[in-house]
Parts: C-alpha cells; structure tokens; sequence
C-alpha cells in the first residue's frame, strides 16, 4: 500500500478553501497564528502610534479594525493589516503640519490628529474610487529601487525619531535637526530609561538567535515582558509609560474638517493614497511569492478593502493601515491558510484593549522606540543599497537619491525626484512612450510571445497587461530576439512571471537573451543588446 502523502512546502496539499467554509476547515491553523500575530502587534501598534504622534490606541484601533472588518473585504489569502512603520513619517507630518497654529508657533497635536484623521477618511474613499476603476496595477509604474530607497529613507527617520524617546528625551524639530541633535540626547539621558531602551534593542536583535524560545515567544513579547519587568524595578515615572484609556469609548476622535480646503491638506491626502496603496499592493505581491499555495491576489479589490477599512478606522480615531510586510511575513511562518487569521488578531487586539488597559499602562515607552529603531534599521539595512548595486549602478543611484531626498526634503519629494531621474534614464536607453512593443503568436498549444525595442518601468502597466491576457497552460515562447533594452524592473517582474506561469500547468521557453549584455551582476539586473 503507497503511503499517505504528507504536506510539505514542496507539497502543501489542496488549495485551503476561503470564506465560511475556509474558517471551518483551517480554524486549527488560522486561530494560534491569529493569536501569535496578536502577540505581535500589540506593542508594534501601540509604539507605531506613538511615533506617529498620535494616542497610543489609535494604532491599536487601526489593527482591529484591519483585522476584523478589512479581512473580511480585502482581496489577498494571508496579509495582516494595520498600522506600519512606512506610515509613520508621513502621519507624523500630517498631524504637525496640521497642527501647526501659526498665531502661537505651537503644535496642538490633538488638533493636529484630527485633521489627519480626515485626511485618513479621504484616502479612504480614494482608495475605493481607485478599486473600483481597476487601478490595482498600479505597482507595475513604478521603478523598484524608487520604492526601497523610499523605505530606506523612512526606516532613517524612524530611527533619527526614536533614539531620543529610547533614552528618555523628548525631541521634535526637523530632520537635520534631529539627527544633530542624536549625541545632546544621549548627554542628556534618563539612564534608566536609556537602559531599557537599549536592552529592547538588544533583545530585537538577539532573539532570534535563541533557538526555540524563539519560535515560540515573539520578540516584541519578550521585550513587552522585560520591560514592565525592568521598570517596576526601576521605578520608572509614568510620564516614560504608555498612557491608553481605561474606558474604551475614551478613545473616540472625530476627524477634524476644518481645513479641507488647504492644499496642506490635499498634500497629504495624495502622500497618504501614494504610499499606503503602493506598500499594501506591494506587500501582497510579495506574500503572494511566500503563500505556499500561490495564490494570487485580486489587487482591485485589495485597494477596495483597505479603502473601506481606512475610511472606517478614521472615522473613529485609528491611523491609516496597511497590508504590513513583517507581520504577514510572520503570519505565513506561522501557518495561517486563509484571511481568518488576520480576523482573529484583531479579535484578540479588541479583547485586549477592554480587558487589560492597566496592563498596557505599564509598558515603558522606551521599549516600543528600541523596537522601532530595530524596525528603523531594517527598512534602511545597508544590504538594501548592496542589493541595488548587484542590480547596476543606475538602480543603486536612484536609491540613494530617493532615500535621501525623503530624509532632508519630504517623502513625496522623494519619490517624485526618484521616479523622474529613472524616467529619465529610461529614455536615454530608448523607452520612449508607455505601450510596450509586443506580438503574440497563438498557434494552438504554442503560444510566442515577442517583445521588441526598448521595455522599462513606464511601459510594464502595459506589458503586465498583455501578460495577464495570455492564455493558461500553454508552451509560451518569450522570444527577445528583437529587444533592444530591458531595465531591471521589468527584468524582474519577467523572471517573477515565468514562475507565475508554470503554476498554471503551462511552460515558459526564452530565446533571443543571448544577444543581450546584463549591465550587472543579479540575474535580473538590466539588460543592453550587443548589437
């Protein structure tokens, strides 16, 4: 008798049903990841708050609301939605520019959150006009070295920000200011604060090294738990503690619409559909790759869910949300099958907020800025730059030149500046309008498709089009006999599709890409015909 297979990431199984009969046949799967990533975002969504310059339950607010209204809606199998650290540069900026009262020079930052929070209900409604017109393909315009060199220069002011709450200093001023102002700070500590801020760092860093604790406690747990620990012994003031409401209505903020008709406002309303749509589309691209099933996300309705989902959580004092790279990354490692865990790790978040304030009450703010400055430090690893040298010096220049430009000017100044300098680069090489030049051939179960002249980031919306309308299950040819240039973005996305494509039972065949020169050492760095 042949033995019974098993499931095992080569084989995973049946594809995991979805919806009620999906909670039925997974909740033995979905429930402990739910709760794991509970775990998680608990202190995550309380310091992501904190930073953003808003009340520590907002963030919370945002999750659960994430979790049980926007799983239900949103359009990927196992992402986890709420507030992120790549949100925090542009909420904080909303809620001091908004805040701002010119009459004083001060910052009403209550005044100033609630005119981000009709910002939030704005982008909100944006984000559904967006799903409904079928704009979930917004990702493919994008050059991808823009993007992580948008994340870098975020995950640089995040550690600038939090490095003085880690030792017990409060800080605000610009940029640069801030980043001068790093070495006065530690000169000024509150050293015991400063030791819990540094020993949340150190346990963000080490934990996952220790084995098979590690599995079991998340990190952000394990420093929650020292902390309180270590501030008890410490006795640490409450002004160094997190501050939530004991009574949970006490955390409803209306949003503020006073100012509307500011183009301060309309700035961050673009900043916000910008960015929170482009990470949450991104994010469930790339969970797509991880999904041992591989199933594919309907991005229209992805933006549909957090549209709804962001307009509901402004409406009753959350931040903006979305899909998170770190917790879905954690919820698949954890074997969630369907968007069930995402709805149960806002459950256990509504649950821990009515039962156990007083506890949240205790956790050092210092602890949530050492995990912070860790999430800092990833988002701006110097491996990000070292991956985007591998893909030719182009990508890497536009990286920096993005990320730094975030960090001295403004984030959508930024991406602006990165995008148009890739612009212009792509037209140097000869991509000169945004149809991409392609012929498909379907001769029954041969299909060919051949590309021609020059492809880059500005034409893929439309190649990614013509990819999407290719028949399933069929012997593609990609013939690139006639291509002139193939920028790395595109060259990435076209490796990312031949998998895509074999999962549908069919095959992809290159020809033609002997004759073109890669431009540097990553197999999907651009491409430069020899002759």
């Amino acid at each position: 008798m042949a033995e019974k297979a098993t499931d095992t990431p080569q084989n995973p199984g049946p594809v995991p049903k979805d919806w009620v009969p999906g909670l039925i046949e997974n909740l033995r799967f979905d429930l402990p990841a739910g709760f794991i990533l509970f775990l998680i975002a608990l202190p995550l969504s309380l310091g992501i708050a904190i930073a953003s310059g808003a009340p520590p339950i907002a963030g919370v607010i945002t999750a659960v609301i994430g979790g049980v209204i926007g799983a239900l809606i949103s359009g990927s199998h196992v992402t986890i939605n709420g507030a992120a650290a790549g949100l925090i540069a542009i909420v904080y900026g909303a809620v001091n520019g908004l805040g701002f009262d010119p009459a004083t020079g001060d910052v009403d930052l209550i005044r100033g959150f609630r005119a981000a929070l009709a910002v939030g209900v704005v982008c909100g409604i944006i984000q559904i006009g967006m799903g409904l017109l079928k704009l979930g393909k917004m990702t493919n315009i994008f050059p991808l070295n823009v993007v992580h060199g948008m994340l870098a220069g975020i995950g640089i002011i995040i550690m600038a920000k939090q490095v003085h709450l880690a030792v017990g200093v409060d800080f605000s001023g610009g940029m640069i200011a801030t980043i001068a102002a790093i070495p006065a700070s530690f000169a000024n500590m509150v050293p015991s604060v400063a030791l819990i801020g540094g020993i949340s760092l150190g346990l963000m860093i080490l934990w996952p090294r220790l084995g098979r604790i590690a599995q079991f406690v998340p990190a952000p747990l394990a420093v929650v738990i020292v902390a309180i620990g270590l501030s008890k012994a410490l006795s640490v003031p409450d002004a160094f503690l997190v501050s939530v409401p004991t009574n949970i209505a006490d955390a409803y903020l209306s949003p503020d619409w006073s100012q509307v008709a500011t183009p301060l406002f309309w700035k961050f309303v673009v900043t916000y559909v910008f960015v929170a749509s482009l990470e949450s589309l991104l994010t469930a691209a790339a969970m797509d790759k991880m999904d041992p099933w591989k199933r594919r996300s309907d991005m229209n309705r992805e933006l549909i869910g957090k549209g709804a989902a962001n307009t509901l959580s402004s409406f009753v004092g959350g931040l903006p949300m979305i899909a998170e790279v770190v917790r879905s990354s954690a919820n698949i490692m954890n074997g969630a099958r369907t968007r069930w865990a995402n709805f149960f790790h806002g459950v256990f978040l509504a649950v821990a907020v009515v039962a156990i304030p007083q506890l949240l009450n205790m956790i050092p703010l210092a602890a949530l800025a050492g995990m912070l400055v860790f999430i800092g430090f990833r988002l701006a690893h110097p491996k990000e730059f070292i991956h985007a040298a591998k893909t030719g010096n182009e990508e890497v220049f536009y990286m920096a030149v993005t990320a730094v430009l975030v960090v001295v000017e403004d984030l959508l100044i930024g991406v602006i500046a990165g995008f148009v300098l890739a612009l212009v680069i792509n037209a140097v090489r000869g991509v000169r309008g945004v149809k991409a030049p392609t012929e498909i051939t379907d001769a029954g179960e041969q299909v060919t498709l051949k590309l021609r002249g020059a492809h880059g980031f500005l034409n893929f919306l439309s190649l990614r089009g013509v990819l999407d309308d290719l028949p399933p299950g069929k012997a593609l040819t990609l013939d690139l006999s006639e291509v002139r240039y193939i920028d790395h973005t595109v060259h990435e996305q076209l490796h990312d599709f031949e998998g895509e494509y074999a999962r549908t039972g069919g095959s992809v065949r290159v020809i033609g890409k002997d004759r073109l020169k890669s431009l540097a050492e990553s197999h999907v760095a651009a491409l430069r015909a020899t002759s």
